[in-house]
Parts: C-alpha cells; structure tokens; sequence
C-alpha cells in the first residue's frame, strides 16, 4: 500500500528479524498493496466500500503522509493481516514504497503462509511479470542509483506475484462485477474453515486449498492424483485432512475410502504377483462395501460394483505398482466424478501408472516450522516468554521435517528453560545434519524401564506382531503393556492397521547406535548383539557376559567359517533372546560346534538356530521360559530326555530336521499353539503323549514327512484349526485327531478310504486330497466345506451325498483319470462356481444345471473345450485363493 515513494528506505528494511509477527491472531483480514496515484479515487474507493458492506475489515492509510516514522506500522499491519491483496497498476512499479511492501508480504507469505492475491489493473500480467510496456519503464524508472541486489530482489517479487493466478481489469466489461467477484473470492479464504480434527496442524489450509484445485471437482471425469514426497513430510496427514473435507461436506460422493499405510500393511511376503492382488482388491472392497471378509475369484469384480459408483479413494503410502494394478488399475473401473488419491515416496511409481498430476509436499516455511514445533513442545502455536529464540534455534536445527518437529518438540515439552539452554550444544554437536541424531533426545527423557523396552525392539523387534513381543516379555520387569503406550504417545513407534510394531528406520538406526555405545570396545557387554562381525568374535572367544540379552546374527554374513566352543554361551547366563538365521537361497554353511554344546541359558524365551549343527541340545538345559523353539535344517536327532517344563512354549518348529526320529515328550507344553515338523523324514510315529494335553495348538504341520505312517487316535485337540500331512506317503490312516479342523491337507498319501465320521465336522472349511491315488470312494463330507481338491484320485463317481455339502465353492477333480459318472444332485449345490474336471479321459457327462449354474466349467470335451483354458486358470486361481493363500498363511509356506 503506496502512493508515494521514499527514496532513503532501506532495502533491509524487510527483513524478518524485525517484523512483529503475530502467530496467535489476525488484526486485519486484508492488507491492500497499491499505487495511490492509479487507483486510489476509482477502484480503490469502490473496493473498500464493498469490502466494508461484507463485513471485511482492511487496512487503511487514509491518505497518510509518507514518512520512515509509518514504514514500522505499516509492516506489522503487513504481519497481522490475514490476506494480502497486490493491485498492480502502471505506476506500481515505479514506487520504491510499492516495492518495499511487495517485499515485506513475499516474506511474509513464505514464513507464515499468508494469502496472497493478485489484482492486474489496466496492465497486462506478462508486462508485470518481464517488466515491460509502460510498467516497465516506470520501474527502470525507480532502479536508477539502486544497487544492482535491490533491483534484482525487486524484479523476482515482481515476476513471483505475477505468477499468481489473478483477476484482469481487461478481462471484464464492469468493474462493479469484477469487484463483487474479488470480494466474494477473499470472503470464501475467510470462509474456509479446516476439519476440527486437524485444527491444530499447521499449514494443512493451504495444502488441501491447492489439492482441491489439482482435483477439479465440477469435473465429472474420473481422475487420478498423486500426492508425493520424502518420508515425514506429512503427505498422509494432509491426504487425510483433504479426505475429511471432501468425505463431510461432499454429498456427491456414493462411496468412499482411506486405504491407510499399505506399503506397511497390506504387504504379505508369502504372496506374491497375482495372489497378492487379489488379497489387496478383497480388502479393498470389504472397507469399501463395510462388509467382512469379501472373496473374489478375478480383478475384474472392483470395476464390475464401482464402474456407476462416483467414489472417492484415497491409497496412502503405496511402494509397488502391484499395488495400484490391483486397487486402481484404470480411470474405467470407476463411475464419473470419482477422484483417486494416491501418496507416495516414489514419484516413478506415479508415472508408470500414467498419473500425470502430481502434487509434490514442499518443507514447510519457517514459522510454519515454528509453529509446528510450538506446537508439541508447548500445545500452543507459539512459544512462552523466554523460550521464542530457543524455539527458533531448535526449528532450525530440526531441518523443517515434520517428523523430527513433532519428536524433537515431544522429547523437550515440560523441560525448563535452563533444561533446553543444556539441551542445545548436544544437539548441535550431535547431529552432524542427520535427523537420527536428533531422536536421542526424546529417549534420554524416558523412563529407564521404556529405554529398555525401546532398545528390544530397536535391537531385535522391529517389524515384530504386538502379540508375538507381548508373548516374549511375559512376566518380565519391563511393564511391557505400559511401556509401549508410552513409545506409542512419544511418537517412537506406532502400531499398524495388522498388529505390527512399526520403529522408523532413523530411530532404530540410533537404537543401535546407542546400544553400541553401551560398550563401544567390547560388544560381549552390551545387552544386544546383532553385527555379523562382532558376534563372531564374542562366540569365538567367549567374551559374552552376564549383560547380553539378546543375539541376533544373519549367519549369510559371515565372512569365514566360524567355530565356536562348546562353552560359547557359558558367561551369558541372562541370554534371552538368541537368533541364529540364514537366508535358505544361500544354503552354505558356516557355523561349527566341533566339540558339541555343553551350555545354553535357562532364561532363553527365544531360540531360533537355522542349521544347527549337532546331534542334541546340551543335556542341562531346561527350557522353563522358552516362547518359540524354531530348529529348521537341523542336525538334531532328538531335542531331550525326558519330559520338560514348557508351559511357555507357544511355538516349535523342527521342519526339514530330517535326522530326527521322534518328537520329544510334549505332555506339559501345554499352551503349544503352532507345531511345525515339515520335511522331517526319518521320523516314523508319534506317540499319543506328546500330543495328548495339546489343548490349544491351532496349527499341526507334518507335510512331507515321508516315513511317517500313522497318527495318534484316540483324541480330539479341541483348538486345532489346521492339520497339514500332504506329502506323507505312507500314511494309511485318515487322521482323526480333531473334529474342529478348518483346513485340512493330506494330499499325496496312501490314504484309501475317509471314515463317515468327517460329515460330522461341522468346521471344515478346506479339504485337500490331491495325489491320494488309492483313493476310490468319494468322500462323505459336511456342510460347512467351500473348498474340495480331489485330483488325481482314483475316484470313479461323484455320487449323490454330493448334495450334503451345502456350501461348496469350488471343486476341482482334475486328472482324475477313472471318473465314470456325476450324480444330478449336484444340481443342489446353489452357492458352487468353479468345477475343473481337467483331465478325466473318459469325459462324463455333467449335469444340466450344473453346466449352466457354475460359472466356469471344463470336462476335457463337447461344447466346454472352447472354455478349457479359462476354466482351468480361474478354477486354480480360485483354488488357489481359497487353499494356498489360507494354507500359507497359517503354515508359513
């Protein structure tokens, strides 16, 4: 605002050190810049006046003299202004008063995100923004005698504003209607009120004003959006805000949804390519629908229920264009006026999939820093009295990103002023510009018993199901429970949509950066060991000590063949955790025991050895506290004598130990739930006492266990939900061990016949028998089953007690070389869709109904072998879907 120019005003005088910046309110809600002499008695007059009428309160000079005395109040009305509204007219240019304040509101927007309008009146935008025509020669004008810096930081705020989309007087017929419609644009900034869930995030208003604009929506095609940046930056805050505003106050939309956090929740590395889709667009659509547990057969069902829905989506932290093939493969799955959000790191991501808008996440301003951090260290927008200039001095050593913001300003709320003085030279020092640096200072301030639990899980449990860790510190001195709210409420770690302890990598970088500074020159002292390296030292030389909990060593990594004592763990008596992996891709083998084991810790709750090496474990070890006992591809040919206390054993996994004869005495592990001895083939029986107390195991995995002939009878674990034995060549004998069975396998067996008492297990959902060659007498099932595998059998009828398996789904049967004939009631099973009778040489007849009522078929002959090859690929898709995905998951495949 100026109509005349001073020529003695400093060209510093805009400087952010002393302007008196308001953070907490506005004094103004418009501050007008312009040339008195241009508009002052025709526009500027009928501006004021309508703003007045709307109940807008401007700043106004009322002609007041120009002097150095006004130039401070005219920049704190600059700083408590709302809105800043630049009306460049031809002699704008040519006032060094016009120039100032166009400098001190460029600043002023930059660090506390003011709005910014621009009005061209009877000049032409390009002319503003290159300098030249009539505004131009003003301006050369006003440059004479100037520094060649003050020119240059004049024409950059001249070409930054013009690059502000703005209403032209030349554009319209009346200046009335041009008036009403700027005034209607400023009421509708003052309008624009954020969600009350966010009303405390800083600069989240003009994200989601701009990302409304990128999103069009009075447009009614379908559009797609990518909101990208750098971790921490805020994009699923603001992704969520946007999506509140629009999911509230947007009646358009028919449906909607937040797919939160999928590159961490959604991820399953068991599955992969086309499974993996179909677990992502079945999630999908049971949130979007609100129903539980959808199941689909093909990708093609999301375009098939959303293609007439206008939907709003939002797909938060998406990694793999996997992903978004599978969610939102294209713009015509969707019905008009949908709008896709997508957020992301990766920005290639954004254009394999042909999503050209983009929306990059800047850093936020300085005082929008400011007050960011304001915010957690002090739960208000600005600092107390005596703490301003140490809030700026932390913002800036903070770097601006968000996420070291809110933790750094969580690690300093309720210290005093002589506690952040302390606090700062060891930030400085430090941090060497690396964020990580900074997070100490929030650990520092925890309570001694949280350090730890933050250490165990930085050291050893990142990534780790919250209930799996809970398990593992049971009865500890850790107030587990307790202590992981806390991490949680200090922002150290979060827990994901499916249960995971999720720590950012910076913070478990400095997790392990402080447990190496526990003893920097003696890792047998330190409570974790997990460098490849220097556990190879410690074993090799005993140099462990009472201090170590944990070891966790990727045995892939290890340079040269290690030998280790049999007193290798002798001095480390607290020893709980202990990991001893290797990556099954590189099978070579590098740990050796040559003398045997005499020694491991009673307080072990975790043991997991790949490999390991002899024959037994050592004779007095007593596995009171043990959790998991994971052993795969081990030496061993038998765990213990006798029978042992392992009432807390929750896990064992023997698989692929294939000397092993004979499972231990399990008759006290009592709370067992998962039971692993795939591929141990030299084992023959399993007696009734180490099964018979098993109460609550849910899973038993015996698959591929060749010599294995038989099973205890007899009993009935009432909480066993899997029984896998594929693979078990000769066992003979159906194995009736649980009535409660959910998923069952016992493909590839010499199993002839199943005993009539199956129609009575009302919780069977999959039965398996593929490859069971000797088997001829279709099976009597019960009505629960959905999913049948009865291939290549020896089979020769599907007979009519087909019907009694009300809620079949699937059935595939293929190769089943003797099959003579199909019973018409399996008419009666309303709710199959996939038969696959792929194989069967003498092609039977299938009934009419069935032909027409089950959605892919295929006998290998008639009218069918056009659909031959479809049929096959989705009956095993499905099949696959509904066997292998739930197979893998519980058996850990």
């Amino acid at each position: 605002m100026a109509s005349a120019s001073y020529s003695s005003l400093s060209s510093s005088s805009s400087s952010s050190s002393s302007s008196p910046i308001s953070f907490h309110s506005w004094r103004y809600h418009v501050f007008p810049s312009f040339s008195g002499e241009d508009v002052r008695r025709n526009f500027l007059s009928h501006f004021h006046k309508e703003l007045q009428l709307k109940g807008i309160d401007a700043f106004r000079d009322d002609g007041v003299k120009r002097s150095l005395s006004i130039w401070p109040e005219l920049k704190q009305a600059i700083w408590e202004s709302r809105i800043s509204i630049v009306i460049l007219s031809r002699n704008y240019a040519g006032s060094s008063w016009c120039l100032n304040e166009l400098l001190e509101i460029m600043e002023c927007r930059e660090v506390t995100g003011q709005t910014l309008m621009a009005i061209f009146y009877e000049v032409d935008p390009s002319d503003v923004r290159k300098q030249k025509g009539n505004f131009g020669e003003a301006f050369e004008k006003i440059c004479v005698g100037r520094t060649e810096e003050e020119k240059q930081r004049w024409k950059q705020a001249l070409t930054n504003v013009a690059n502000i989309f703005g209403q032209c007087s030349a554009k319209w017929d009346s200046e009335a209607e041009m008036i009403e419609k700027i005034v209607a644009e400023v009421l509708e900034e003052l309008n624009c009120i954020p969600s009350k869930d966010f009303e405390d995030m800083v600069g989240l208003d003009a994200h989601v004003t701009k990302l409304k604009s990128v999103l069009s929506l009075e447009s009614n095609e379908v559009k797609m959006i990518g909101i990208w940046g750098p971790k921490g930056i805020g994009k699923t805050t603001i992704a969520r805000a946007l999506y509140n505003q629009l999911s509230s106050f947007n009646d358009d939309f028919q449906l909607n949804i937040f797919m939160e956090n999928i590159k961490g929740s959604y991820r399953r590395n068991e599955i992969n390519g086309y499974s993996l889709k179909l677990h992502l667009q079945e999630i999908f659509l049971s949130e979007i629908f609100n129903h539980r547990n959808v199941k689909i057969s093909h990708l093609g069902v999301a375009q098939e229920r959303l293609k007439n829905q206008k939907t709003l989506i939002v797909l938060d932290d998406v990694d793999e264009l996997e992903q978004l093939h599978a969610l939102a493969d294209e713009t015509q799955w969707f019905g008009n006026g949908t709008r896709i959000i997508v957020t992301t790191e990766d920005k290639q991501l954004l254009k394999a999939h042909g999503i050209k808008h983009v929306y990059e996440v800047g850093f936020p301003s300085k005082g929008e820093a400011f007050k960011i951090l304001c915010g957690y260290a002090f739960g208000k927008k600005s600092a107390p009295e005596g703490f301003h200039d140490l809030a700026i001095q932390v913002t800036e050593i903070s770097g601006y990103l968000p996420l070291s913001l809110s933790v750094l300003g969580s690690s300093l709320r309720g210290m005093s002023k002589e506690e952040w003085i302390k606090a700062l030279p060891r930030l400085r020092t430090s941090l060497n510009g690396k964020i990580e640096k900074l997070l100490r200072v929030c650990y520092d301030g925890l309570h001694d018993k949280d350090k730890a639990l933050f250490l165990h899980i930085a050291g050893f449990f990142n990534g780790e199901k919250l209930d799996r860790l809970m398990q593992f510190l049971d009865k500890s001195a850790l107030d587990a429970e307790f202590g992981l709210k806390v991490l949680v409420d200090t922002s150290l770690i979060h827990i994901s949509d499916d249960g995971c302890i999720v720590m950012h990598c910076l913070l478990q970088q400095m997790g392990l950066e402080i447990i190496r500074e526990q003893r920097i020159d003696k890792p047998g002292k330190r409570k974790f060991l997990v460098d490849a390296k220097e556990i190879s030292q410690v074993l090799a030389d005993e140099t462990g000590t009472e201090t170590v909990l944990g070891i966790s060593l990727d045995m892939s990594e290890i340079d040269d063949e290690l030998y280790i004592s049999e007193k290798a763990f002798g001095k480390m008596p607290n020893l709980q955790f202990l990991r001893l992996y290797k990556n099954f891709q590189h099978d070579s083998f590098k740990l050796y025991l040559p003398h045997g084991l005499d020694y491991l810790p009673r307080k072990l709750r975790l043991l997991h050895w790949d490999s390991y090496p002899i024959k037994c474990m050592p004779s007095k070890f007593h596995p009171e506290f043990l959790v998991e006992l994971s052993m795969r591809d081990s030496k061993l040919e038998n765990l213990w004598e006798g029978i042992q206390p392992l009432t807390s054993l929750k896990q064992m996994d023997l698989s692929a130990s294939t000397k092993i004869k004979d499972i231990p005495n399990l008759s006290r592990a009592t709370n067992l739930e998962n039971l692993y001895l795939r591929f141990c083939k030299s084992l023959v029986t399993v007696p009734s006492s180490s099964l018979q107390n098993l109460n609550q195991l849910k899973v038993l995995d015996m698959s591929s266990c060749v010599r294995l002939n038989s099973l205890p009878k007899d009993m009935n674990l009432e909480s066993l939900s899997v029984l896998n034995m594929k693979g078990c060549s000769k066992l003979k004998s159906f194995p009736e061990i649980s009535s409660q069975v959910k998923f069952l396998s016992v493909g590839e067996t010499a199993i002839e016949e199943v005993p009539s008492s199956v129609s009575h297990w009302s919780h069977l959902i999959s039965l398996e028998m593929s490859g069971c060659k000797k088997l001829k007498t279709f099976p009597k099932l019960p009505a629960s089953v959905e999913v049948l595998d009865l291939s290549r059998t020896g089979i020769e009828e599907i007979p009519w007690w087909i019907e009694n398996a009300s809620e079949l789904l699937i059935m595939c049967m293929t190769d089943c070389k003797k099959l003579r004939s199909i019973s018409s009631s399996i008419n009666k099973l309303k709710h199959l869709e996939q038969i696959d009778l792929s194989g069967c040489v003498l092609r039977p007849q299938l009934p009419c109904r069935a032909q027409n009522g089950a959605k892919s078929l295929d006998s290998r002959g008639g009218s069918w072998r056009s659909a031959e090859k479809e049929t096959r690929n989705r009956a095993r898709t499905f099949q696959r879907r509904r066997i292998v995905t739930w197979m893998k998951n519980l058996f850990r495949i």
